[in-house]
């Protein structure tokens, strides 16, 4: 799919998720639950997730250690900064390659590379919202409203499958490179046109040569528990932003749960932002709960707009610092795809 098409598509996609969420929801409704909020707490909620990005920008050193032994923290989290506001003023997700492309400026390490410890980051990120999402439903004392707790249990039962099957993929990717290099030629390379198939096989060399360096136990537990606080963290903001709103139903437990299918949900195709994709989560993953749709919309609005702007700023002046142009940043993906 062309990046003009994804963004179109994103585009679509935000809109129909946010009229989804706002359709039965009046704006004086929405306003009179604003006005009462905590603003110290909502407050406190934007400081906690912009400092989340402290603890990103610290994590990525586990995933860059195969190729690159002591990358600055500066590099990292002015990269990481670059990166989400690009995410938040471009369209078609291009974000990550604006992140790797910066840190291969600011440090002595190529693009691809740059790239492929972002990749592996979002595995190790997908096996620990997966855990997210399942953990809470089995802890003594969570509750979930009657009659949609088996639904919802359900569906997360679904999600362990799939990741569980992803967990193993990854292991052997990581443990077994040549039974993964041979399958993928037995199968897709067998399948696939000849030129497409060397340039899926090369980039899927590149991707599981960056996952090499995880084959050190060391360097996988702590992938794992760098992941671990990061989003735990995250789930952190999210609880004193709903304690704003006098959320409190769900507890601390209903946070991670949140943050678990927040973060799958603006995974999709969206426009920059993740407009519509934020707030249709947040009712979504609340409503179990039995949070009204105007307060869970209330919060996820007011949540996002004070998670947005830190970062956005941030991204913008170390863009700046940096020496970068707006239009590397926008030409980033193909960059990276050059370099690969």
């Amino acid at each position: 799919m062309t990046r003009g098409w994804r963004t179109v598509l994103g585009l679509v996609v935000s809109l129909v998720l946010l009229y989804w969420a706002l359709h039965d929801v009046s704006f004086t409704e929405l306003w009179r639950h604003m006005k009462a909020a905590n603003l110290w707490l909502l407050t406190a909620a934007g400081v906690i997730q912009t400092a989340g990005f402290l603890i990103r920008a610290a994590r990525w050193k586990v995933f860059l250690k195969p190729a690159l032994a002591e990358p600055s923290f500066d590099a990292r989290f002015a990269s990481t900064c670059i990166g989400f506001m690009a995410n938040n003023l471009l369209p078609a997700r291009v974000g990550e390659f604006a992140r790797a492309y910066a840190l291969s400026r600011s440090q002595p390490i190529s693009v691809s590379a740059s790239f492929g410890s972002l990749v592996v980051e979002r595995l190790f990120d997908a096996l620990t919202l997966a855990l997210f999402l399942a953990a809470p439903l089995f802890v003594p004392g969570f509750r979930i409203a009657p009659g949609l707790g088996d639904q919802v249990i359900g569906k997360v039962l679904l999600v362990l499958i799939i990741f569980g099957g992803a967990a193993v993929a990854l292991l052997l990717l990581i443990l077994r490179p040549d039974m993964a290099g041979r399958a993928f030629r037995s199968t897709l390379g067998r399948l696939l046109p000849r030129k497409a198939a060397e340039k899926i096989a090369e980039m899927f060399r590149s991707f599981i040569d960056g996952l090499g360096a995880m084959r050190s136990p060391r360097l996988v537990l702590a992938g794992f528990a760098w992941s671990l606080a990061h989003w735990l963290w995250g789930a952190l903001a999210l609880y004193v932003g709903m304690l704003a709103f006098n959320i409190t139903q769900p507890g601390f437990l209903g946070a991670v749960f949140l943050q678990g299918v927040m973060a799958f949900v603006v995974s999709v195709p969206s426009s920059p932002g993740f407009f519509g994709l934020f707030e249709a989560s947040a009712r979504l993953a609340l409503s179990p709960f039995g949070v009204p749709a105007g307060v869970a919309l209330s919060f996820a609005l007011a949540f996002h707009i004070t998670a947005f702007a830190p970062v956005t700023v941030l991204g913008l002046l170390y863009l700046g610092r940096l020496g970068l142009s707006w239009g590397e940043v926008g030409h980033s993906e193909e960059i990276v795809e050059e370099s690969a």
